[in-house]
């Protein structure tokens, strides 16, 4: 297939339990991956646990049980968040698997025969919560304690033998990418960011450790392990089943159309995995693009600070479509946001119950009791009705282009208003004012029905169990959206059965205080 999506999510550390911010980037690449899928493309969606480094090593010996055994308990939360959040991914990737190892250790050797590595001596400031190398100008004392100024992580003092990747070499080359490719880092203050961090001088990058062992073994030298960032970015490719390049998951899939990631690991994929890149003469992803934070009060989210957001009690008390949609929507994307439980009631009653379920529910059982259960025939088209179906025709290359510049503000944008100006098309035709004009009644209630059709297959992205139960109406599938796909303009087809459905959202009740 020429239309090809890959699309990854960071893969998660599993030092500690799932997150909001965790749910927030898969959410959003579900439904990157989701709206790809019904507009035709060939989907690949990879997810997983980053699980070596130092600080797994810790972590487990504080639980007295081996490194590989913690990694298997937790990264199955990860695994069982993905099927919570009803994920679509095509795959999910554990850091600790044989295939993973044989891709990083056949790209160590690729970084080694080209010059790229060399054996040295490395001192100076690290942070195992971060496992990041920080400079000099990037610490900060508070209250007697080293930490990173950008993440407030505790950094300690390291000497020891290092293996180095020279990062130095590729500053120039970095720098002409990011000129000749000015889409390849967003949003654009990322990208800033990365330049001028790049543009202030490159030193070689430590690429391993000999201080603990938790972690995939240098070739030939069995005394190191590899930097835990070496390892874990390599998944996007070892995914591919990389170094085999006529394996057809990496011919079809490679490069990446995208990695998502959080705006707090943005040098890692920005600088340092295209300069591995570049070193080994394997093509670049198409874009990266970093994502603001998801806030607890005015904080970032962090074990330490004990201000975790449990995704899985917000969906137990409101649904997982409802959670999915508030983040999609009211999180502007890029941007940092925060869970605030008026506005995702807000979200629930207002768009959800009233805009959308209400909407189905009215057109659904006026055109059960007044066009005999059936999509109408008898129906003749006036300006009014060819307006506001023709919108979504008009429109359809604009999404398309918005949601390759990642604009998912446009796309939800989109469906609000289109839900207003349907609601506000079946309101001011009245149609049951209309029955002693049937042809005018059943030309009300067609165009309503595909109005609704339509912005289901618009919302199955982002509330795919609702918008399904929507699409009952017509008695479509999660199949048959993806066969007739979104570019699908025809109509519905007259004198077809349509089904009653049960209310999509319930609304919240709001207590008084």
């Amino acid at each position: 297939m020429d239309k090809t999506f890959y699309i990854t999510t960071p893969i998660y550390y599993p030092s500690a339990k799932p997150h909001m911010g965790h749910a927030y980037s898969s959410i959003i690449a579900d439904f990157f991956a989701r709206f790809k899928r019904i507009d035709g493309f060939d989907v690949q969606f990879l997810t997983g646990t980053d699980e070596h480094g130092l600080k797994i090593q810790r972590s487990a010996e504080k639980q007295n049980i081996d490194p590989l055994e913690f990694c298997n308990q937790i990264s199955q939360t990860f695994r069982d968040l993905s099927q919570t959040l009803n994920l679509t991914n095509t795959d999910f990737i554990r850091t600790t698997e044989e295939r993973h190892k044989k891709t990083v250790q056949h790209l160590w050797n690729e970084l080694e025969k080209n010059d790229d590595i060399y054996l040295s001596k490395y001192s100076g400031w690290y942070s195992v919560s971060d496992e990041a190398f920080y400079n000099e100008d990037e610490i900060e004392e508070f209250n007697g304690v080293k930490r990173s100024i950008s993440s407030k992580s505790p950094v300690e003092w390291i000497e020891e033998e290092s293996y180095f990747f020279r990062l130095s070499k590729w500053e120039k080359p970095l720098l002409d990418y990011y000129e000749s490719h000015p889409n390849f880092i967003a949003p654009e203050s990322r990208k800033n960011e990365v330049i001028s961090f790049v543009k202030s001088g490159l030193k070689d990058l430590s690429v391993s450790r000999k201080s603990f062992s938790w972690g995939i073994k240098v070739p030939n030298n069995k005394d190191h392990v590899i930097y835990v960032w070496l390892d874990a970015l390599t998944n996007y490719l070892s995914a591919l089943n990389y170094p085999n390049t006529n394996d057809k998951l990496f011919k079809n899939f490679w490069p990446a159309s995208i990695h998502l990631i959080g705006k707090d690991i943005l040098r890692f994929h920005a600088v340092y995995w295209p300069a591995f890149l570049l070193a080994t003469k394997i093509e670049l992803p198409l874009r990266v693009f970093g994502h603001g934070w998801i806030l607890s009060g005015d904080e970032k989210m962090s074990k330490s600070k004990g201000n975790i957001l449990d995704p899985i009690e917000i969906i137990n008390e409101y649904g997982l479509d409802p959670l999915r949609y508030y983040l999609i929507k009211e999180v502007s994307f890029g941007n940092d946001g925060n869970i605030s439980q008026e506005r995702l009631e807000n979200c629930i009653n207002s768009d959800l119950a009233n805009n959308f379920g209400n909407l189905c529910q009215r057109v659904t059982t006026f055109a059960i009791k007044n066009c005999n259960g059936k999509i109408p025939s008898e129906i003749e088209f006036q300006k009014d009705d060819l307006i506001i179906l023709n919108k979504y025709k008009v429109n359809l290359d604009k999404i398309r282009s918005k949601i390759d510049e990642q604009n998912i503000n446009f796309y939800i944008d989109y469906i609000v208003n289109s839900l207003f100006e349907a609601n506000k098309y079946f309101n001011d035709q009245e149609p049951w004012n209309k029955k002693d004009n049937l042809v005018r009644l059943n030309t009300i209630v067609y165009t309503t029905l595909e109005i609704v059709r339509k912005i289901s297959f618009l919302l199955n992205p982002i509330i795919p169990e609702s918008s399904l139960k929507a699409l009952k109406i017509f008695n479509l599938t999660q199949s048959d959206i993806e066969l007739e796909t979104i570019s699908d303009n025809e109509f519905l087809t007259k004198g077809k059965d349509i089904n009653k459905i049960d209310i999509l959202f319930k609304k919240i009740e709001k207590k008084n205080d």
